[in-house]
């Protein structure tokens, strides 16, 4: 059974945590500008929702990859607090420093939303909400299991000592497979799967509506996905996991 790490309030004053959190919100920051940037773009240069729907699903797939193999050697490249609970489940970061990830992440998106908000002449940054005839039930449970698929590529890909012969490649199929969530997804719950992605646009916009649910649904994702993935597919030797591992 992964051992989940609490850590301590020293890890704050760490260089390499310092390091980390400069590092998460530099990524999270350009990937929320993309990502939300290009949702501002399709809503203003095209009329057909499938093509805008296509068009927002690759652009976050591109700038999921980027920013994870960006990120990946000093912060982990998270860009997501359900990314950073569910590697908190698998005992690969401590639960301190997931909260200080969790508030850097949040604070990159309301960044990046504010001065997209500023560049385009004050458009509104468009929030996630579920669609007509979507109910939060439904809504929560499609943001869980897309935000598993999410965090179950990650371990796969990325994680698993046995991932085979992926190394370099793992950040760029974690990237297709936000693409294809949100592809799957979008059109019902608008696949978030990041609560820092649905945070920003909201604060900034000052629209919560079913705020609530873009945060409950990754969360139990992301979490459920990286204690099953640890616990069940990753062979254990007789070594103690580490106690202050900043990353995966």
């Amino acid at each position: 059974m992964a051992k989940i790490a609490l850590g301590t309030g020293r890890e704050v004053l760490q260089i390499d945590c310092i390091q980390a959190l400069i590092v998460e919100f530099i990524c999270t920051f350009l990937f929320v500008f993309a990502g939300v940037g290009s949702a501002m773009g399709a809503d203003k240069l095209s009329g057909d929702s499938l093509v805008s729907l296509f068009f927002v699903a690759m652009a976050h797939a591109l700038v999921v990859g980027v920013m994870i193999s960006a990120g990946f050697r000093i912060s982990g490249g998270h860009l997501n607090p359900a990314v950073t609970l569910g590697l908190c489940a698998g005992g690969r970061i401590t639960v301190f420093r997931s909260l200080l990830y969790f508030i850097d992440q949040c604070l990159a998106s309301v960044a990046a939303c504010a001065l997209l908000h500023y560049l385009t002449g004050g458009l509104t940054t468009p929030v996630h909400t579920l669609a007509s005839g979507v109910d939060y039930l439904q809504g929560v449970i499609m943001e869980v299991v897309l935000t598993f698929s999410l965090l179950f590529t990650v371990y796969a890909t990325m994680v698993d000592p046995k991932k085979g012969n992926l190394d370099g490649l793992g950040p760029f199929l974690v990237g297709l497979v936000v693409g294809a969530n949100i592809m799957a997804g979008g059109a019902f719950s608008g696949a978030s799967m990041n609560p820092a992605r649905s945070f920003g646009p909201a604060l900034v916009s000052g629209d919560w509506t079913d705020h609530w649910v873009y945060w409950v649904g990754p969360l139990i994702g992301g979490g459920l996905a990286g204690f099953i993935y640890e616990n069940f597919f990753i062979f254990r030797t007789h070594l103690p996991l580490p106690t202050e591992d900043a990353t995966f």
